[in-house]
């Protein structure tokens, strides 16, 4: 009896993952049919991590079913030794080990233990830290370690929660939707040419992002300003942009002020930049630790302003290409978020205020790609190159 149930469970356990294998093969190929990107098998695993751990969210049932079934089988043991009777209580459960052997190929790590074995997300989050850390480790290439520890950073992956609202800016056109996901998973975006500046462009039209002759350049800071600005009107803290009365010697100018007080009677300036994270000058910093770029360019800026910081609170506002922050301006953003919700009570607003940001990078990051194919003059006349406005309609 025990030889012909064990041949039976095998069986159920070779369809079973077949089936999941044919669900996981035709959600990738959806995937790449909607986005129009060709994925590697690594750029799958990727894009199957939650946003959180780097990936788009998509998630492979072959590797989350083991955590769902175990999760699901400590979170109801005690219920069913109530409900079973004795004689089929005592019968151990024949599915658990063959999950829980699969479930270690996929974590490398100790299960959970006591109640913690109860949620899904305690067994499935060892799974994908090994799936994540197994990316960094097979990245050679300075480039996609850059792009892969940009993507595991908080916030990079804002636009991807984002509620696709016309009237409010949100919505992406399908073309930045692609541009977007090529950028965070690496994948073939274009065929090799040659940039306007003469500079190369490969398949993955990174040149671009800091290409000098790129419209999108100005539009992607323009627009990043612009939210910073609004959110400050709409929190009640009166503000101006590149405040006349705050120049430099050299006529430079941080991008805003309040004009009222916003902590111990100072008035606060900003200055937002965006850095490459694949610039050359900083790729030997970004392909070792996330946010390298944001906080070198932050600290530029504070050398830039120092002077200014005697009379008011200046902060930096470094976002890189890849969606890296530096922590002054998080910590900026979630201040200002606050009072957005002391304001409108909305206690969302901070997240609103991140995700709106993070959409105007991908816009900006898209108009700086497509850049690459035509001359400045005839990209500046281009409608959806016009800054895009936080409340305003998306191009």
């Amino acid at each position: 009896f025990n030889k012909s149930r064990n041949n039976a469970l095998l069986i159920i356990i070779i369809i079973t993952n077949k089936i999941l294998t044919d669900i996981d093969s035709i959600l990738r190929s959806g995937l790449q049919q909607i986005l129009n990107v060709e994925m590697s098998d690594e750029q799958w695993t990727q894009a199957s991590l939650p946003v959180r751990e780097g990936g788009l969210g998509f998630r492979c049932v072959s590797t989350l079913a083991p955590s769902a079934f175990l999760a699901s089988a400590a979170g109801t043991n005690e219920l069913q030794l109530r409900i079973l009777p004795q004689g089929v209580r005592e019968l151990p459960d024949c599915h658990i080990e063959p999950a829980l052997k699969c479930w270690n190929e996929l974590s490398g790590a100790e299960p959970p233990a006591g109640p913690l074995s109860f949620r899904q997300r305690n067994w499935d989050s060892k799974c994908t830290s090994k799936a994540r850390s197994d990316l960094l480790t097979s990245a050679t290439d300075p480039v996609d370690r850059a792009r892969l520890l940009a993507s595991q950073s908080p916030h990079s992956g804002d636009w991807l929660h984002a509620l696709p609202i016309t009237s409010v800016g949100l919505r992406l056109d399908n073309e930045t939707i692609r541009i977007a996901v090529g950028l965070r998973l690496g994948t073939k975006l274009c065929e090799p040419h040659t940039c306007p500046c003469k500079a190369q462009v490969d398949s993955r039209g990174l040149h671009g992002l800091a290409c000098r002759s790129s419209a999108g350049r100005n539009i992607r800071h323009n627009s990043i300003n612009d939210i910073i600005w609004r959110a400050m009107t709409r929190a009640g803290i009166h503000s101006s942009k590149e405040p006349t009365g705050l120049t430099r010697e050299d006529g430079k100018r941080p991008d805003g002020a309040s004009l009222i007080p916003w902590s111990k009677g100072r008035c606060i300036t900003w200055d937002v930049t965006v850095p490459d994270t694949f610039a050359v000058s900083y790729l030997s910093q970004t392909s070792v630790l996330a946010g390298a770029a944001a906080d070198r360019a932050a600290e530029l800026k504070h050398n830039k302003y120092t002077t200014l910081e005697r009379t008011h609170i200046f902060k930096p506002i470094a976002v890189e290409t890849a969606g890296a922050w530096n922590d002054e301006g998080q910590d900026f953003i979630r201040d200002l978020g606050r009072r957005l919700t002391v304001a409108t009570g909305d206690q969302k607003e901070t997240t609103y205020l991140f995700q709106r940001i993070s959409i105007a990078l991908q816009r900006g990051n898209s108009i700086s790609f497509s850049g690459t194919f035509s001359s400045p003059n005839e990209s500046s006349q281009k409608p959806f190159q016009t800054p895009v406005q936080a409340w305003g309609t998306a191009k």
